[in-house]
């Protein structure tokens, strides 16, 4: 209550400030002033929120207005029937928006279609059909969907995401100036090391999620959005909280939000983490990408359609089969097992020194291993007379030829889709920053340009398993075993997700489209 009464008297401080410059005042939401607005506001609504609304007004709330409503809703919906009907209503208005929005163009029709694919793909290589959650898949469909309009189609969303997409990479770009001061500027600046620069970051949120966890504060953040998404998805908290992070956090870092509770998720719930950070990039990257051509508002599109995406799709190729352990009270008594602000912070930034030294290895060995089958493939291409720059055998070359139909379901039209499809091929078989270096030069169309922003915006490749399994490896020893067996179906869940992803992005890009 100290920071909250200290920090209004520095609101009105510096509105007093802005007041006596005269006239309107000059901000906007993102920046300056206005963005202290926005930032006091949550603040304010967070104290509110455990200081007022949950010791007092919650549960007389629930009790006599929440309670009884959600009984006969419930009521209502247990009956399959009522479930049913809700549901196909509302698929069958968003499918009468999306044949009137492609009334004119009818090519656009054509990602729906890859998107119905796709989703019957899944359904076949579940492992247990019976157990999938519908509520799951439906409520995924139709996130996904408004997530598309408003970011898509409305300015405003889209530029709200990209507020919050820009803020979280200049409080991990901090990280960067702890990087150069212990190995130099040449090498993290000039150079652009990997090693050096990215996974530095590793080290700075592991220091600050140790904090925020010794206060108790992860958790209450950790319970509501939680609770927000498992309430619309049917999901459990822990693995609605990794799809939410993943929007800006990479694969490596979001686990480390969940740290204390990684150790009781079920196969099912590891799966979900280990799907979302595969079918999203982290916030750290993302000016890589748009420096190699990407829209940054495509890429944070792409991240934010991926969380109920990978949800959905996780959940459609490996359904919960087990009780889960982690609920709101379980969540709620985690206690910091630090004896100080201090211990929590040191003890943050040593762990994180075996995730990344685990990466580093999983990186060298997996990409390592893609270079030398391509040696293989282009010694074997040659001795038949494939020398040629654009004739040599590789992993990619044959993945773009697999991924030419796939390019055609996410709505390409069939001219550019050997050019996208070997974008796709060398994203899945190298990793991302590849595809988007040549996807700069690549000779698409406005619209093939931004579905195949979306198909590549995915961290779904073979040293990206290696990174996933040391990350969870390290944080959960005793479930590795786990990890490994579900990490290849993770993978291909991960992939297709973002193939959904750039499917919906097709069906609501118009033809002569530069949004």
């Amino acid at each position: 209550m100290v920071f909250f009464v200290a920090f209004t008297g520095y609101f009105i401080w510096a509105c007093v400030h802005y007041g006596y410059k005269g006239g309107p005042f000059e901000y906007t939401w993102c920046d300056g002033f206005g963005f202290l607005c926005v930032l006091y506001f949550f603040i304010a609504f967070g104290y509110f929120y455990n200081y007022v609304w949950c010791p007092y007004i919650k549960k007389p709330f629930y009790n006599q207005i929440v309670d009884p409503t959600a009984k006969n809703l419930r009521q209502i919906f247990e009956q399959k029937l009522y479930r049913w009907i809700s549901w196909i209503a509302v698929l069958a208005i968003i499918a009468a928006f999306v044949i009137y929005d492609t009334w004119e163009e009818p090519d656009r029709l054509v990602s729906a279609g890859g998107l119905v694919v796709f989703l019957i793909l899944g359904f076949l290589l579940s492992n247990n059909r019976t157990k999938i959650n519908w509520r799951t898949i439906f409520s995924g469909l139709v996130l996904q969907f408004i997530f598309g309009l408003f970011t898509l189609r409305w300015d405003t969303g889209r530029a709200m995401f990209q507020c919050a997409g820009d803020k979280v990479t200049i409080f991990l770009g901090y990280a960067v100036e702890g990087s150069k001061f212990v190995y130099g500027e040449y090498l993290v600046d000039d150079l652009k090391i990997f090693a050096f620069k990215a996974i530095s970051t590793i080290y700075f949120l592991g220091f600050m999620i140790n904090i925020l966890y010794h206060l108790g504060i992860m958790q209450k953040i950790i319970l509501n959005l939680g609770l927000l998404l498992q309430g619309v998805m049917g999901t459990s908290i822990c693995e609605s909280v990794n799809a939410a992070a993943n929007i800006f956090l990479g694969q490596s870092e979001a686990p480390l939000l969940l740290k204390p509770y990684l150790k009781d998720l079920t196969g099912s719930e590891l799966h979900s983490v280990m799907t979302n950070g595969f079918a999203s990039v982290s916030g750290t990257v993302l000016a890589a990408y748009i420096d190699f051509g990407a829209n940054a508002a495509h890429l944070i599109t792409a991240s934010v359609m991926a969380a109920p995406a990978g949800l959905m799709y996780s959940k459609l190729m490996l359904p919960e089969e087990e009780e889960t352990v982690l609920n709101e009270e379980t969540i709620g008594m985690a206690e910091s097992e630090y004896s100080s602000v201090l211990d929590a912070a040191s003890q943050g930034a040593c762990q994180a020194t075996q995730i990344v030294l685990g990466i580093i290895a999983n990186l060298i060995a997996f990409i390592a291993t893609v270079y030398f089958i391509n040696g293989v493939l282009g010694w074997m291409g040659m001795l038949v007379g494939f020398t040629g720059p654009e004739e040599i055998w590789s992993v990619e070359l044959l993945m773009g030829y697999i991924f030419m139909p796939v390019s055609f379901l996410l709505g390409v039209p069939w001219d550019e889709c050997q050019t996208v499809g070997k974008l796709i091929g060398l994203k899945t078989m190298v990793n991302e920053f590849a595809a988007f270096q040549q996807f700069k030069d690549a000779d698409i169309s406005p619209r093939s340009r931004i579905i195949t922003t979306f198909a590549l915006c995915g961290f779904a490749n073979p040293g990206s398993m290696g990174v996933m399994i040391s990350a969870l490896s390290t944080l959960i020893p005793h479930k590795t075993g786990l990890v490994t067996q579900h990490v290849v179906r993770a993978f291909v869940s991960g992939t297709i997700v973002c193939f959904t992803t750039a499917c919906i992005a097709g069906m609501l890009s118009s033809t002569d489209s530069t949004i």
